[in-house]
């Protein structure tokens, strides 16, 4: 059975790249019938806040990626860590080092003076004697001193590390007896049944020294996938700017899950030149086999254009439920809600927008753009206003965007002018800019009341 984790630090939010991690993981179980699991590494308490704890949580539950098994805690496993520390002692496979922070400092100044890579010398290895006074050792596992360790990574094909330049006898417990990283990650990931990894490439430098934590316990080594990095259009580290934010942000933001998990499943893989994945699909077609091995690049225009299909084939109850929750926009007793969400849907590319296109039609204009008045207030204009709301004033049953249409059109024949003279002013008038959905759709979801207030109050306000 196929088992994979995400393992995020609490030490901050969740963000794309990590997310896109624990996507590509949460797929490849369930492809494989397998398992997903979590587990929050939880063990720098300087560092750790519980309140990220419970952020990166969130973020899980508003995606769907859900673990299979409870959520393990490295923070409460200091018995199973301190269990095999002792072990590894017992069998010799690692020991106390009494070397104190100046004398590794020593050591370093003069390995860098001589032009060497700055590493432990391994002076401790072997040692017999009596244990210098006054200093709380540390434990280091003995390393390979010679030889090479292979990763056949599942992205990168067959790695190997010389272990002379890569391997010290690295610590796996601090001189206050807790445990260290890429000691506790791999006795988690074999004590969870763990069977493939897959993690970003910066984690490539650690799989050599967890591989000599599970070679000394006897653990079975995971497969390995090691995801190239996401980048911005320059090729450079994602920042904050270009989108390497919380990833509840995107929610704030009115993204909907499903498009970022889309958006997120593109960046590095692909199927064809298929673009909309639904999550079933990816996980009948996932493979990480298939992920590119060079970087990819984070693209906005992307994540907008997914985002407004995804919007555009939502249901307006869903639309409705989301823009309240996360907008305070309330539709529920707005007796036009249907025609004014299936007309901004077309148009929006996130919730955000949506909600405030649909406030510039459900809020009168406080102020009218100076520019959008100086181009539609010429000539007759606010004559062919005063024509088109005496014709609205006489007219009954009006209730659909077509029967706006039609009074549109008889001021039009009548006056024998085109719809742009009608349709500038009219939309100042109404809205107080150009631009927004047809105005028939517009007067329908504001209602003829409400239509003829906001003429009547131009008309008295804009001067030309």
């Amino acid at each position: 059975m196929v088992v994979t984790r995400f393992a995020p630090s609490p030490t901050g939010y969740l963000h794309i790249g990590g997310l896109r991690t624990a996507l590509f993981s949460y797929l490849w179980a369930r492809k494989n019938n397998g398992k997903f699991l979590l587990r929050i590494e939880d063990t720098d308490k300087q560092r750790n806040s519980e309140e990220a704890a419970q952020k990166i949580l969130e973020a899980f539950e508003w995606l769907g990626l859900n673990s299979d098994e409870e959520i393990v805690y490295q923070s409460q496993r200091d018995e199973i860590y301190k269990k095999y520390i002792d072990q590894l002692l017992r069998e010799g496979k690692a020991y106390y080092c009494y070397m104190t922070k100046e004398e590794l400092d020593k050591l370093r100044e003069e390995q860098q003076a001589r032009k060497e890579r700055p590493h432990y010398d391994g002076r401790y290895r072997d040692f017999t004697g009596t244990p210098p006074e006054g200093v709380e050792p540390v434990v280091r596992i003995k390393a390979p001193t010679s030889g090479t360790i292979v990763v056949d990574d599942g992205i990168k094909g067959h790695i190997e590390f010389k272990a002379e330049d890569m391997l010290d006898d690295f610590i796996i417990a601090r001189s206050d007896g807790s445990p260290t990283y890429n000691f506790v990650v791999a006795i988690d990931d074999a004590l969870m049944g763990i069977t493939d990894v897959i993690r970003g490439d910066d984690h490539l430098s650690n799989t050599p020294k967890q591989m000599v934590v599970y070679e000394a316990l006897g653990f079975e080594i995971p497969k390995f996938y090691h995801v190239p990095m996401i980048h911005n259009a320059q090729g450079k580290k994602l920042s904050k700017r270009d989108g390497a934010t919380d990833v509840m942000e995107y929610k704030r933001m009115g993204y909907l899950p499903e498009a970022l998990l889309n958006f997120l499943v593109r960046l590095g893989w692909s199927h064809g030149d298929q673009e909309i994945f639904s999550l079933e699909e990816m996980q009948q077609l996932f493979d990480p086999k298939d992920i590119n091995k060079a970087a990819s690049i984070y693209n906005t225009e992307k994540l907008d254009w997914l985002n407004a299909h995804y919007i555009k084939n939502s249901p307006n109850e869903r639309l409705e439920k989301l823009l309240e929750e996360d907008f305070d926009l309330v539709l529920a007793s707005h007796d036009k809600k249907e025609i004014l969400l299936d007309a901004l849907k077309e148009r929006a590319k996130t919730l955000a927008e949506l909600a405030t296109m649909a406030k510039e039609i459900l809020e009168a204009p406080s102020e009218y753009d100076p520019k959008a008045v100086k181009k539609a207030f010429k000539g007759d204009a606010k004559e062919i206003l005063e024509d088109f709301k005496t014709t609205l004033q006489t007219k009954e049953n009006l209730h659909l965007p077509v029967d706006y249409h039609d009074v549109m059109e008889k001021v039009v024949k009548k006056r024998e002018i085109g719809f742009g003279k009608i349709g500038q002013p009219l939309r100042v008038a109404i809205l107080g800019k150009l631009g927004g959905p047809g105005l028939d759709v517009v007067m329908a979801i504001l209602g003829k009341e409400e239509t003829i207030k906001r003429i009547e109050r131009a008309l008295k306000n804009i001067e030309h």
